[in-house]
């Protein structure tokens, strides 16, 4: 899942796959309709690879957190953005056990959450890559180590 294309517009709601640059700022379309938009430089634009959210130890990154809740829902969507405040923050709770919260408030579960659910709505959240690239680095380090006949014929040369 390349989230370094998926952008949050402040003022817009939804999200926004970014398609080109231009002069002026970026060329989105949106996830929603598929509407094609100009969003200006003078806007807050966030790649959703940039965003973190504080927890008691270090940030976390927003794709960790969508995996967690991805993996705690098994792939389902979430509940609605809409519901409750403290059904979120128990859900949110559930998800990311670690998160601050004295300094991530409601309104962001909500927008995480909604964001979820858009994602997987429109099947954008895949996370097998990053198992398979991360399966394929320890083959590849385990491929580079020598055997131990290797060793020898190293040795007796």
């Amino acid at each position: 899942m390349d989230l370094t294309k998926i952008m949050a517009i402040s003022g817009r709601p939804g999200l926004y796959k970014m398609l080109t640059q231009t002069k002026n700022g970026l060329v989105v379309e949106s996830i929603v309709d598929g509407k094609r938009h100009t969003a200006f430089s003078h806007e807050k634009i966030s790649s959703l690879e940039e965003i973190s959210v504080y927890t008691d130890e270090e940030d976390l990154p927003l794709r960790d957190v969508l995996k967690a809740i991805f993996e705690k829902l098994e792939g389902k969507a979430a509940l609605s953005h809409k519901s409750d405040n403290e059904k979120l923050k128990a859900f949110f709770e559930e998800a990311v056990p670690a998160y601050d919260k004295e300094r991530v408030y409601v309104s962001d579960i909500k927008k995480i959450v909604h964001w979820y659910n858009l994602l997987q709505e429109h099947n954008l959240l895949d996370f097998t890559e990053e198992e398979q690239d991360a399966r394929g680095g320890e083959e590849a380090s385990e491929q580079e180590k020598p055997t131990g006949a290797e060793k020898e014929e190293s040795v007796e040369e």
